[in-house]
């Protein structure tokens, strides 16, 4: 575990930048979308106007799937109240086993403005969630914003957590420094034609690496205070693919070697093969346990001290 000491109660965004200079990120992310480098698509549409041309195909309101306290995700985010999560419609990859594709792909959700967003967020506080969860966020950090601008002077306090699939731009993440608390980005592969083949990105492992070595010179370590509960950091998600597709050695190198040894990482063996993934026969089964295994060892090999994983 981290050696920091643990941080002040308030979050990120009333202990560092407070309620004016939010309402100033925010007023400045939405102006971006007007000629959108918001994810690292980079694909400058006015998406104030259209969808055309747009990945993510969200305007300029964001499209929300569900929201609930989830007891799902790691002990230190769950607690025992669950943590807030709010699910986006639609995404910035396409990513073709994706087990959440009526969401990401298809854009099952309903459009809401700022106001309805902040009262999303207000109400997974009242409900006693330890965090708010923003899952597949990177598309929609201007209304994120917009929404935390109205949502905090109305007495939110909660942590934010920023549950991404490390496509990130660096202006978006500029926008969010002093805001994110936790972040929590995938990191999906160390190959860029692979990345290409199964999520359809480019210079994804650039783009990945770039957004946690930022992340993490923005927030640090992961710190988990004496109740378990994590408070301000980095944790990193990696799924391990089968057939080693997913280049997990190189990948725990780099978390080892440019963010810290004590990067909290969670090596994730729940792949299945969904969606699309049967079009692709090197993806079309389950991930055997003997594959999980190595890339277990090859996180412990590469010097990391925090894996949530199977270990043994």
């Amino acid at each position: 575990m981290a050696t920091a000491q643990p941080p002040p109660d308030r979050p990120l965004y009333l202990e560092r930048l407070g309620v004016k200079a939010l309402e100033c990120r925010a007023r400045d992310a939405v102006a971006r979308l007007s000629d959108c480098d918001i994810c690292a698509r980079y694909c400058h549409v006015d998406r104030t106007e259209t969808t055309k041309g747009a990945v993510c195909r969200t305007g300029r309101h964001a499209v929300v799937s569900s929201h609930f306290p989830h007891h799902g995700e790691e002990a230190c985010l769950s607690g025992w109240n669950g943590s807030g999560t709010i699910f986006f419609a639609w995404c910035d990859m396409r990513c073709v086993y994706c087990q959440n594709w009526e969401l990401s792909w298809e854009g099952e959700g309903t459009t809401i403005g700022p106001e309805r967003l902040a009262a999303v967020m207000l109400d997974l506080q009242r409900r006693g969630c330890h965090n708010i969860n923003l899952v597949n966020p990177s598309h929609v950090v201007a209304q994120v914003l917009e929404a935390l601008a109205i949502a905090v002077p109305e007495g939110l306090r909660l942590p934010i957590v920023y549950n991404t699939g490390g496509y990130d731009s660096l202006e978006a993440l500029a926008l969010l420094d002093g805001v994110v608390d936790i972040y929590m980005p995938d990191a999906k592969y160390a190959d860029e034609a692979v990345a290409r083949r199964y999520s359809k990105v480019r210079d994804y492992p650039v783009i990945n690496q770039a957004a946690m070595v930022e992340m993490h010179r923005q927030v640090g370590d992961l710190v988990i205070g004496a109740d378990g509960l994590a408070r301000r950091g980095v944790l990193v998600r990696h799924l391990v693919l089968p057939s080693g597709l997913a280049g997990t050695g190189e990948v725990m190198r780099f978390l080892a070697e440019r963010l810290s040894p004590d990067t909290y990482v969670n090596v994730m063996a729940q792949y299945r093969p969904c969606h699309r993934a049967h079009d692709y026969p090197e993806l079309a089964r389950r991930m055997d346990m003997g594959t999980y295994r190595d890339a277990v060892k090859s996180a412990q090999r590469a010097g990391l001290s925090r894996i949530d994983g199977l270990v043994g």
